[in-house]
């Protein structure tokens, strides 16, 4: 039987990356959406033929045609969402962050532990066609040696236009209204003011940190730190002995960069990511020993994967490629990076004006 699928929030993102994807697939059936923009939900069921629509999660969750949800709310309340939708035994994929502590992403990973259920996080780049052909050709050079061992990586992410197409979706000129439930933006030791700056980089940044650990190893220790309060930062992550260092500041102008480059004694293997929205691959580049190849590349779009995914997961009872228990880490490894850096900050304020502190 194919799944039931209901989408908690159509604004953009909803719209674009995540209606349209489930629309299109003939293994499920998009049977109801959710927002509390009323007009808005309107305009996009009529968009995308969706015959029921709610105002609240909670009035989508008593429909007993839907089997799994895909959330795509406020940051702050994805997580309130998440768990209700996991306790009334749904499958859940929901955009990250998944949460903004250890603790909270944990009690989620628990809920769909204990309920047996699909729960999957929208890093849809783990999903990219170009991802998994770095991955293949990763696993091939560490196999034949041909270029040596691995001696570093580097990863970056310099946000910029996020490739977005502007004719895929509607939107009206409704104002969100208040009356969600919101999780805690921190751990408790976080100052206030570093909050802000902490949920962008949970948003932005935490792409490039669950990209590393998914093609270098997916327990990796904060070795280096230093955030901003924007929540700019550079990071040197270890994963057993080798060194990822990476550059993360935003941007509002000009093109969207960002990658993964896997440095070997005798060359390097580099992924080149699109912008979020963009409907391509990621360029895949091989260097050995100087001479350049970019690997094949096709036509797909990661989120159309993502979507393709999930519902193969339900049918075939799978694992995700990023689960939510997987996808704790990346949070852990977020509050130890602001920790660390936070603290490394602190203290070069406190050398520098020594009579204030």
């Amino acid at each position: 039987m194919r799944p039931g699928i209901g989408i908690i929030g159509t604004g953009m993102v909803g719209q674009m990356c995540h209606l349209a994807n489930f629309v299109a697939n003939p293994g499920c059936r998009v049977v109801a959406i959710a927002d509390l923009r009323l007009d808005l939900a309107a305009a996009a069921a009529q968009k995308f033929d969706i015959a029921r629509v709610y105002r609240t999660h909670r009035e989508l969750l008593a429909d007993s045609e839907v089997s799994a949800v895909v959330v795509v709310t406020k940051r702050r309340a994805t997580g309130p969402i998440v768990l209700d939708a996991l306790n009334s035994g749904r499958h859940v994929l929901s955009e990250k962050p998944m949460a903004y502590t250890t603790a909270q992403a944990v009690s989620l990973a628990e809920a769909a532990r204990r309920q047996d259920l699909v729960y999957s996080i929208g890093y849809m780049k783990r999903h990219d066609a170009g991802v998994a052909r770095a991955i293949a050709e990763l696993a091939c050079l560490r196999a034949d040696q041909s270029l040596g061992r691995i001696v570093g990586a580097r990863g970056w992410c310099f946000g910029g236009s996020t490739g977005r197409s502007q004719d895929n979706f509607v939107m009206t000129g409704e104002v969100r209204p208040d009356g969600l439930e919101l999780w805690q933006d921190g751990p408790d030791w976080m100052p206030g003011a570093m909050r802000p700056g902490y949920d962008n980089f949970l948003n932005v940044f935490s792409h490039i940190i669950n990209l590393a650990r998914y093609v270098l190893g997916s327990s990796p220790t904060v070795a280096e730190s230093a955030v901003e309060t924007s929540g700019t930062a550079t990071v040197t992550l270890d994963f057993d002995g080798v060194a990822c260092a990476l550059q993360l500041a935003n941007g509002s102008e000009g093109v969207w960069r960002e990658g993964l480059s896997i440095e070997f004694e005798r060359g390097t293997l580099t992924i080149e990511l699109p912008p979020p929205f963009a409907e391509q691959e990621a360029e895949v580049i091989l260097d050995q020993q100087g001479q350049r190849t970019q690997l094949r590349r096709d036509t797909s779009w990661a989120f159309r994967r993502q979507a393709d995914a999930f519902v193969a997961d339900i049918v075939e009872q799978r694992t995700p490629l990023a689960s939510g228990a997987d996808s704790v880490a990346d949070i852990a490894l977020a509050e130890a990076i602001w920790k660390r850096g936070s603290v490394a900050r602190f203290h070069a304020i406190r050398r520098q004006y020594p009579g204030e502190y």
